[in-house]
């Protein structure tokens, strides 16, 4: 198993302390948190696309390019790209200057995105966002992969015999995977373009995800691809690791309750009512090491997925407690789920 971690760098005020980070201030947490990434042994580090509301993620290549300077081994992911609102010329071009400047370090992962606010910002619409997401894959797809493209579409200019600069560091192009959170519209897109898939797998219960990784795969089959081929990735709703249950559970009740006050969490409709409930049914790693591993391997059973995401910070949670639970997480339980479950991921 492979494991990244990633953020969408929120700066909203703490909230349980109430306490709120300068802008500057919370890109230098994103900064130090990488490099702390990559010192524990993280296999990849990813910034999300946001372009509204308490979120200052709004250009990634940039946050990106600069933890590649400041980082050698650790993998860069985009966690997502809103495909659905930017020109694939001009991603083409800021990814594959990062690419070239880490040495060819970084993964795509696409998106629609879901957000009204940076759809009005952009000047869209939500009706229509699945057909822009799929349209401008396609061309970033190809500028990516080849030179002299000839396009012609409904959401930009045509293009004739266009080359984008700087060309992606591998000859073979940047990976692209694509981010998948309650729709069948980015499994079957993946699917028929033979590309991984990443499941948000964060707001609701483990069916809803698993029914679709099962349509990745019966489409993956279904467009001719090796079965055997499908690769999938997963993200989990949060890490708190103790000692014993009990600890790991008390400590989490006051996380819980500010989490489910959330925008985040009434925007996506949680269908949990209690912690116990969240606990049982929602993808959240919270316990003991053994706990964990076995909640971890349950979902691995339903996903058969290679690379899997968690969160080095819990909002609500002081720094020192976080950084407790994240090292016996890698101490206690990261190595045990390496050696369980094989991945292809960056062989």
């Amino acid at each position: 198993m492979k494991f990244c971690t990633y953020t969408l760098i929120d700066n909203s005020p703490d909230p349980i302390s109430g306490v709120q980070l300068s802008t500057a201030e919370r890109f230098q947490h994103v900064v130090r948190q990488a490099q702390w990434a990559e010192e524990l042994g993280f296999d990849a580090y990813g910034v999300g696309e946001r372009h509204a509301q308490r979120f200052i993620s709004s250009s990634p290549p940039v946050v990106l390019s600069y933890i590649a300077a400041v980082t050698s081994r650790i993998r860069l992911l985009t966690t997502v790209t809103v495909l659905s609102l930017l020109d694939p010329v001009r991603v083409a071009e800021d990814y594959a200057t990062l690419d070239q400047l880490s040495g060819g370090r970084l993964d795509i992962i696409i998106g629609k995105g879901n957000d009204p606010d940076q759809n009005a910002l952009f000047g869209y619409d939500l009706d229509g966002q699945w057909d822009r997401n799929r349209e401008k894959y396609e061309l970033l797809r190809r500028l990516l992969r080849e030179t002299g493209v000839t396009w012609s579409g409904s959401y930009r200019p045509d293009l004739v015999d266009a080359t984008t600069q700087p060309r992606p560091f591998r000859p073979s192009g940047i990976p692209l995977w694509h981010g998948s959170a309650s729709s069948t519209e980015s499994t079957e897109l993946a699917a028929r373009f033979g590309d991984p898939l990443f499941s948000a797998n964060g707001f609701h219960p483990l069916e809803k995800y698993a029914g679709l990784i099962r349509h990745y795969r019966e489409r993956w089959e279904a467009y001719g691809h090796d079965p055997a081929d499908a690769v999938v990735g997963a993200g989990f709703n949060g890490l708190y690791v103790k000692k014993t249950s009990q600890e790991a559970v008390a400590g989490y009740r006051p996380i819980f309750d500010a989490f489910m006050d959330s925008p985040g969490a009434k925007h996506n409709q949680l269908p949990f009512t209690t912690l116990e409930d969240f606990l049982d049914r929602g993808s959240v790693l919270v316990g003991s090491p053994e706990q964990v591993i076995d909640k971890f391997g349950r979902y691995q059973e339903a996903f058969g997925h290679e690379l899997s995401g968690v969160s080095l910070e819990v909002p609500g949670l002081p720094e020192a407690e976080s950084r407790a639970s994240v090292e016996t997480f890698v101490t206690d339980v990261l190595p045990v789920l390496r050696t369980s479950y094989p991945s292809r991921v960056w062989n």
